[in-house]
């Protein structure tokens, strides 16, 4: 059984209730918080292996908790994953450039949100050498010769294009804002731009030929390179 602990904040009780029971099912640690303040607190004494946050709370909303806990040099490794209603394309928008790891809308099933997390447990055993050739699906990525291979044939990309596809396929499965891709691919190529990210996903698609549908686009969100899974 796991042994992972995980802290859920959501001042709703039923959603509190069900989320708690179906990953005690799971065998995990569980402890619940209703409030930001309280969050914040349990956060910094348990320093839990997950945090499930919700946006919508009293007090200290999400976003100040999340932005709070990834200032904080004690809990800003712990893997916040936020919980939001459908339409709040900004706030995940801003949580995700705060640090959240992942996202869930309200109202979802509970095997989604278990698959989630273990996705971030699974991610968080792997430390990846910044040179280490990644291996995806179809696609090798060497990053100390900066060459892609798509079934083994060698495809030609721009400095931008290539760390685009590097931050992505780094972390599949996690979706990435446009400011957040600037922000990683800016010191190879500074003419990229928030504007001009989505013309450097077009071009990158069209390069990688079938295996650009790896790719994924997040509608109002960003991208993110598809999960082995």
């Amino acid at each position: 059984m796991s042994k992972e602990s995980i802290l859920i904040v959501d001042d709703e009780e039923d959603i509190l209730e069900l989320v708690r029971y179906n990953l005690e099912k799971e065998g995990y640690a569980i402890t619940c918080s209703v409030n930001g303040e309280d969050a914040l607190s349990k956060a910094k004494n348990y320093l839990p292996n997950v945090i499930i946050l919700d946006l919508m709370l009293p007090g200290i909303d999400g976003l100040e908790v999340c932005k709070l806990l990834k200032l904080n040099p004690k809990t800003s490794r712990i893997p916040i994953i936020m919980l939001t209603a459908k339409g709040e394309e900004s706030d995940i928008i801003t949580g995700l450039e705060l640090g959240a790891d992942d996202y869930i809308t309200k109202p979802f099933s509970p095997k989604v949100l278990i698959a989630r997390i273990r996705t971030i447990f699974r991610r968080k055993t792997i430390t990846l050498d910044e040179n280490a050739v990644i291996q995806l699906h179809e696609i090798q990525i060497d990053p100390s010769r900066h060459e892609v291979k798509v079934k083994h044939k060698p495809v030609e990309l721009t400095f931008s294009e290539f760390g685009i596809l590097k931050l992505l396929a780094s972390r599949p499965g996690i979706v990435f804002t446009r400011y957040q891709i600037v922000d990683s691919v800016k010191g190879a190529d500074t003419s990229v731009t928030d504007r001009s990210v989505d013309v450097q996903i077009v071009s990158l698609r069209k390069k990688l030929g079938p295996a650009g549908k790896l790719v994924e686009t997040v509608r109002g969100i960003g991208y993110k390179f598809r999960d082995q899974e």
